[in-house]
């Protein structure tokens, strides 16, 4: 502009005034350079202009973009919150169903180990049971295991006489053997079961089988209890009538079998089912 201004004053000038030709050139010269100048600097200007609005127009466009990157970002953040909090949830239970589990598995270890210790003791007392009557005969008495029990049936031709409630000699040697190893396992449960077959009695005594049966059995406590001095804590008797039967009713031999006392030996199994209980 300083240029343009001077080579206005300089025309002016040369118009006032009277000036050398060549001192008219010098000047003219110089308005034209500066006019030139001035157009570069409009173009300079201009392309400076235009590359700033460019520029604008970039830094507008990185703030957008920097906004949905940081929108982005934070939503990723939530989500690996989210993620990591449902992590620890899934950890937490995955950890309580392993301690479950393993509780459970103890618990089994448990179970078995009192199984196994329980199948020990019936074997053990068939053991002993059987030594201790070996002086029997078969048809006097038979000894089993079955279902975890001892079973000693003792025929009514061991035992009582026709008709009869009352033990006679040789039944009380069967039962004072059979006291011996009861007395050194007090940790068993003991059942009587009188038994008979299907001819019906009736008498000034008994009014029919079932009352038959359950005098038989009572008789039977009885003499281990008060005789024998077995636990009255640990034994009980119960009669059945005929309705238990082994053997065919239709032959003597059948009714024969049929018309027993069976003396029932169980371990306790007050902890097993104590435990069990326990896992309801």
């Amino acid at each position: 502009m300083k240029a343009i201004l001077f080579s206005c004053a300089a025309a002016a000038l040369l118009c006032t005034s009277c000036v050398t030709k060549e001192k008219y050139m010098l000047a003219e010269n110089g308005r034209l350079e500066a006019l030139a100048r001035a157009d570069r600097l409009n173009s300079e200007l201009n392309v400076k202009r235009t590359e700033n609005a460019q520029l604008s127009d970039r830094l507008a466009a990185l703030c957008r973009d920097t906004t949905r990157l940081g929108n982005s970002i934070r939503s990723y953040q939530q989500l690996l919150a989210g993620n990591v909090d449902s992590q620890e949830k899934l950890t937490a239970m995955l950890n309580k169903k392993m301690q479950q589990l393993a509780e459970r598995e103890n618990t089994i270890n448990e179970l078995q180990d009192m199984i196994t210790a329980q199948q020990e003791k019936v074997k053990s007392l068939l053991s002993s049971v059987k030594d201790a009557l070996l002086g029997f005969n078969s048809d006097e008495l038979t000894i089993r295991e079955e279902n975890g029990k001892v079973y000693v049936a003792m025929s009514d031709k061991l035992l009582f006489a026709s008709g009869s409630a009352t033990v006679d000699k040789r039944g009380k040697e069967a039962l004072a053997k059979l006291a011996e190893v009861l007395n050194k396992q007090t940790n068993i449960d003991v059942y009587i079961e009188g038994h008979t077959d299907t001819k019906p009695i009736h008498n000034a005594r008994f009014a029919d089988n079932w009352d038959l049966s359950v005098i038989r059995a009572t008789s039977v406590v009885r003499i281990l209890t008060e005789e024998y001095g077995v636990s009255p804590l640990q034994i009980q008797p119960c009669g059945r009538g005929e309705h238990m039967p082994v053997a065919d009713n239709e032959t003597a031999e059948g009714r024969a079998r049929n018309r027993r006392t069976e003396i029932i030996m169980a371990p306790k199994l007050d902890e097993l089912y104590k435990l069990m209980k326990n896992e309801e």
